[in-house]
């Protein structure tokens, strides 16, 4: 007497029901298929969801298997849900005592528990993926493609190669099963979840790694990217200068961390908000896809499950001190990071950007010019993976640098080196423009040392750390009118005043 089976839709799905049969589980008999199982499959894969393109292309395969003592036949139901195509298959598997064929094991399980007997044919949980056998210590990120060999990146950030791992081009049945394993791992496994899952495009987090799964219409072939951070740093392996530290710690509420892509701004990002929670603040991160690699007690927030408006209410009434936005993209995540910012919470904000003052344009744009420096205090530019410069923004009432006429001024935000105290930028309004004026390329930035030397003969003067630091000798003339002028120059340049001996 052949043995009747009865597929549920995850053994279909993820293509085990396809081994079962192939590797010869299912020796012979007839197996069941929900007829509606199409229709669910179908929209499934209308809605963009990659569940539904899997699905229909497994039951295609299954049903040109044409395995010798196998019958493939499909029973009719009502239900259309997906958990209602998985209590109709356990019903007709009690009614015709036939033996259910799942990958899912709380569904083996419940159907165990009311005496139906069960084929699991479900991947393992444990172990390595195999898409992690394409990593070693030093790999950054993998690149898989269907028809191209597969590619690495190695290296840190900053300083890498791409290499070749195999000379055989990968078939697009390869990349389907990698995804399928990835997909199905994520959904079961711990520390891990699908993130995005939209029309030609599937964002999984698993574990450490971050993975891109991309199909036709979208690709022109099936890929998938994988990629890990290779190295966790602390605030302090980054050697910061004690200035930049203490504003870290007692000023900085507004930071915004900027770089080119790869640079390590999510490192830094991850690592300073780890420091905040050492200091015993509450630390919050807006993610998407959630790939930081944090302390338990920070909590994680993912863009892709809530719009941005319950974001913006949950975090006001959490009250957090510190939020990280990890990565800000549009309008609407800058109006997020505006609005809490704002509202008192301080904000580390991760925006991808060439040059430093690429990020502070991107904020600059998106608000009433002199709200910036209330939004934004700090910028820390990452380039290979270490902090290469740090700006600070204040705004004074003056000329810009180059007009003549009084009748010329206005708020001007001043772009500073953090460390030298030097102005390099200059940002204000012109007509209904936003001026970005570099300063110092111009060359109409006058050399400090040369006016402090006309006013005061023989005085000597150096910037740093903020301040104008005039050098004078026993013999200069210091009285109350070139007092006067050092102080302006101080003044109109953002700098302290301080004088010294001369050695």
């Amino acid at each position: 007497m052949h043995e009747t089976y009865i597929a549920d839709i995850d053994s279909i799905a993820d293509g085990s029901l396809r081994k079962a049969l192939e590797n010869g589980r299912i020796a012979g008999g007839l197996v069941l298929i929900p007829k509606e199982s199409v229709d669910y499959f179908y929209s499934e894969a209308k809605s963009g969801r990659s569940v539904g393109f899997a699905g229909l292309q497994e039951l295609a395969r299954v049903l040109a298997l044409r395995l010798t003592g196998i019958d493939i036949n499909f029973f009719e139901t009502k239900e259309l849900s997906y958990e209602g195509l998985k209590r109709a298959v356990r019903l007709e598997a009690s009614r015709t005592k036939a033996k259910l064929i799942t990958s899912d094991p709380l569904q083996a399980q419940a159907a165990q528990s009311v005496g139906i007997e069960v084929l699991y044919v479900g991947m393992p949980r444990e172990g390595k993926l195999r898409l992690e056998e394409f990593f070693n210590e030093k790999t950054m990120s993998v690149h898989l493609k269907e028809g191209v060999p597969p590619l690495a990146k190695v290296g840190r950030p900053g300083s890498w190669i791409f290499v070749r791992l195999s000379d055989k081009s990968m078939s697009r049945e390869e990349i389907e099963e990698i995804a399928r394993e990835v997909v199905e791992r994520a959904l079961v496994g711990e520390e891990s979840f699908v993130e995005i899952d939209r029309a030609g495009s599937t964002i999984v987090q698993y574990r450490d790694y971050r993975i891109i799964i991309t199909r036709p219409p979208l690709s022109d072939g099936w890929e998938i990217t994988a990629v890990r951070p290779i190295v966790k740093l602390k605030l302090e392996d980054y050697n910061l200068p004690q200035r930049l530290m203490e504003r870290l710690m007692e000023r900085a509420e507004g930071i915004v961390i900027s770089g080119p892509p790869g640079a390590g701004k999510t490192t830094f990002a991850q690592a300073l908000a780890e420091f905040y929670a050492s200091r015993g603040k509450v630390v919050k991160t807006i993610e998407s896809p959630r790939d930081m690699r944090l302390l338990p007690y920070i909590t994680q927030y993912s863009k892709t499950y809530a719009d941005l408006k319950e974001l913006h209410d949950i975090l006001l009434l959490s009250r957090p001190d510190y939020t990280v936005f990890d990565e800000m993209r549009d309008d609407d995540d800058f109006r997020l990071y505006t609005d809490l910012r704002l509202a008192g919470i301080g904000m580390i904000g991760v925006v991808h950007a060439t040059t430093p003052i690429d990020a502070i344009q991107r904020v600059a744009t998106r608000v009433e010019l002199g709200m910036v420096p209330s939004i934004v205090d700090t910028v820390i530019f990452i380039n290979a993976g270490v902090v290469s410069k740090v700006y600070d923004l204040s705004i004074r009432v003056r000329l810009p640098t180059g007009l003549k006429e009084e009748e010329l001024a206005r708020p001007v935000i001043e772009v500073r080196d953090f460390l030298t105290g030097e102005l390099e930028y200059e940002l204000y309004t012109f007509g209904e423009q936003v001026m970005v004026v570099p300063v110092s390329s111009q060359g109409k930035k006058p050399d400090i040392a040369d006016r402090v030397a006309k006013i005061v003969p023989g005085a000597e003067a150096e910037v740093k750390e903020g301040a104008l630091i005039v050098k004078l000798s026993k013999k200069s003339g210091l009285n109350s009118r070139r007092l006067r002028q050092l102080r302006k120059l101080a003044k109109d340049n953002g700098l302290d005043l301080r004088f010294v001996p001369q050695e």
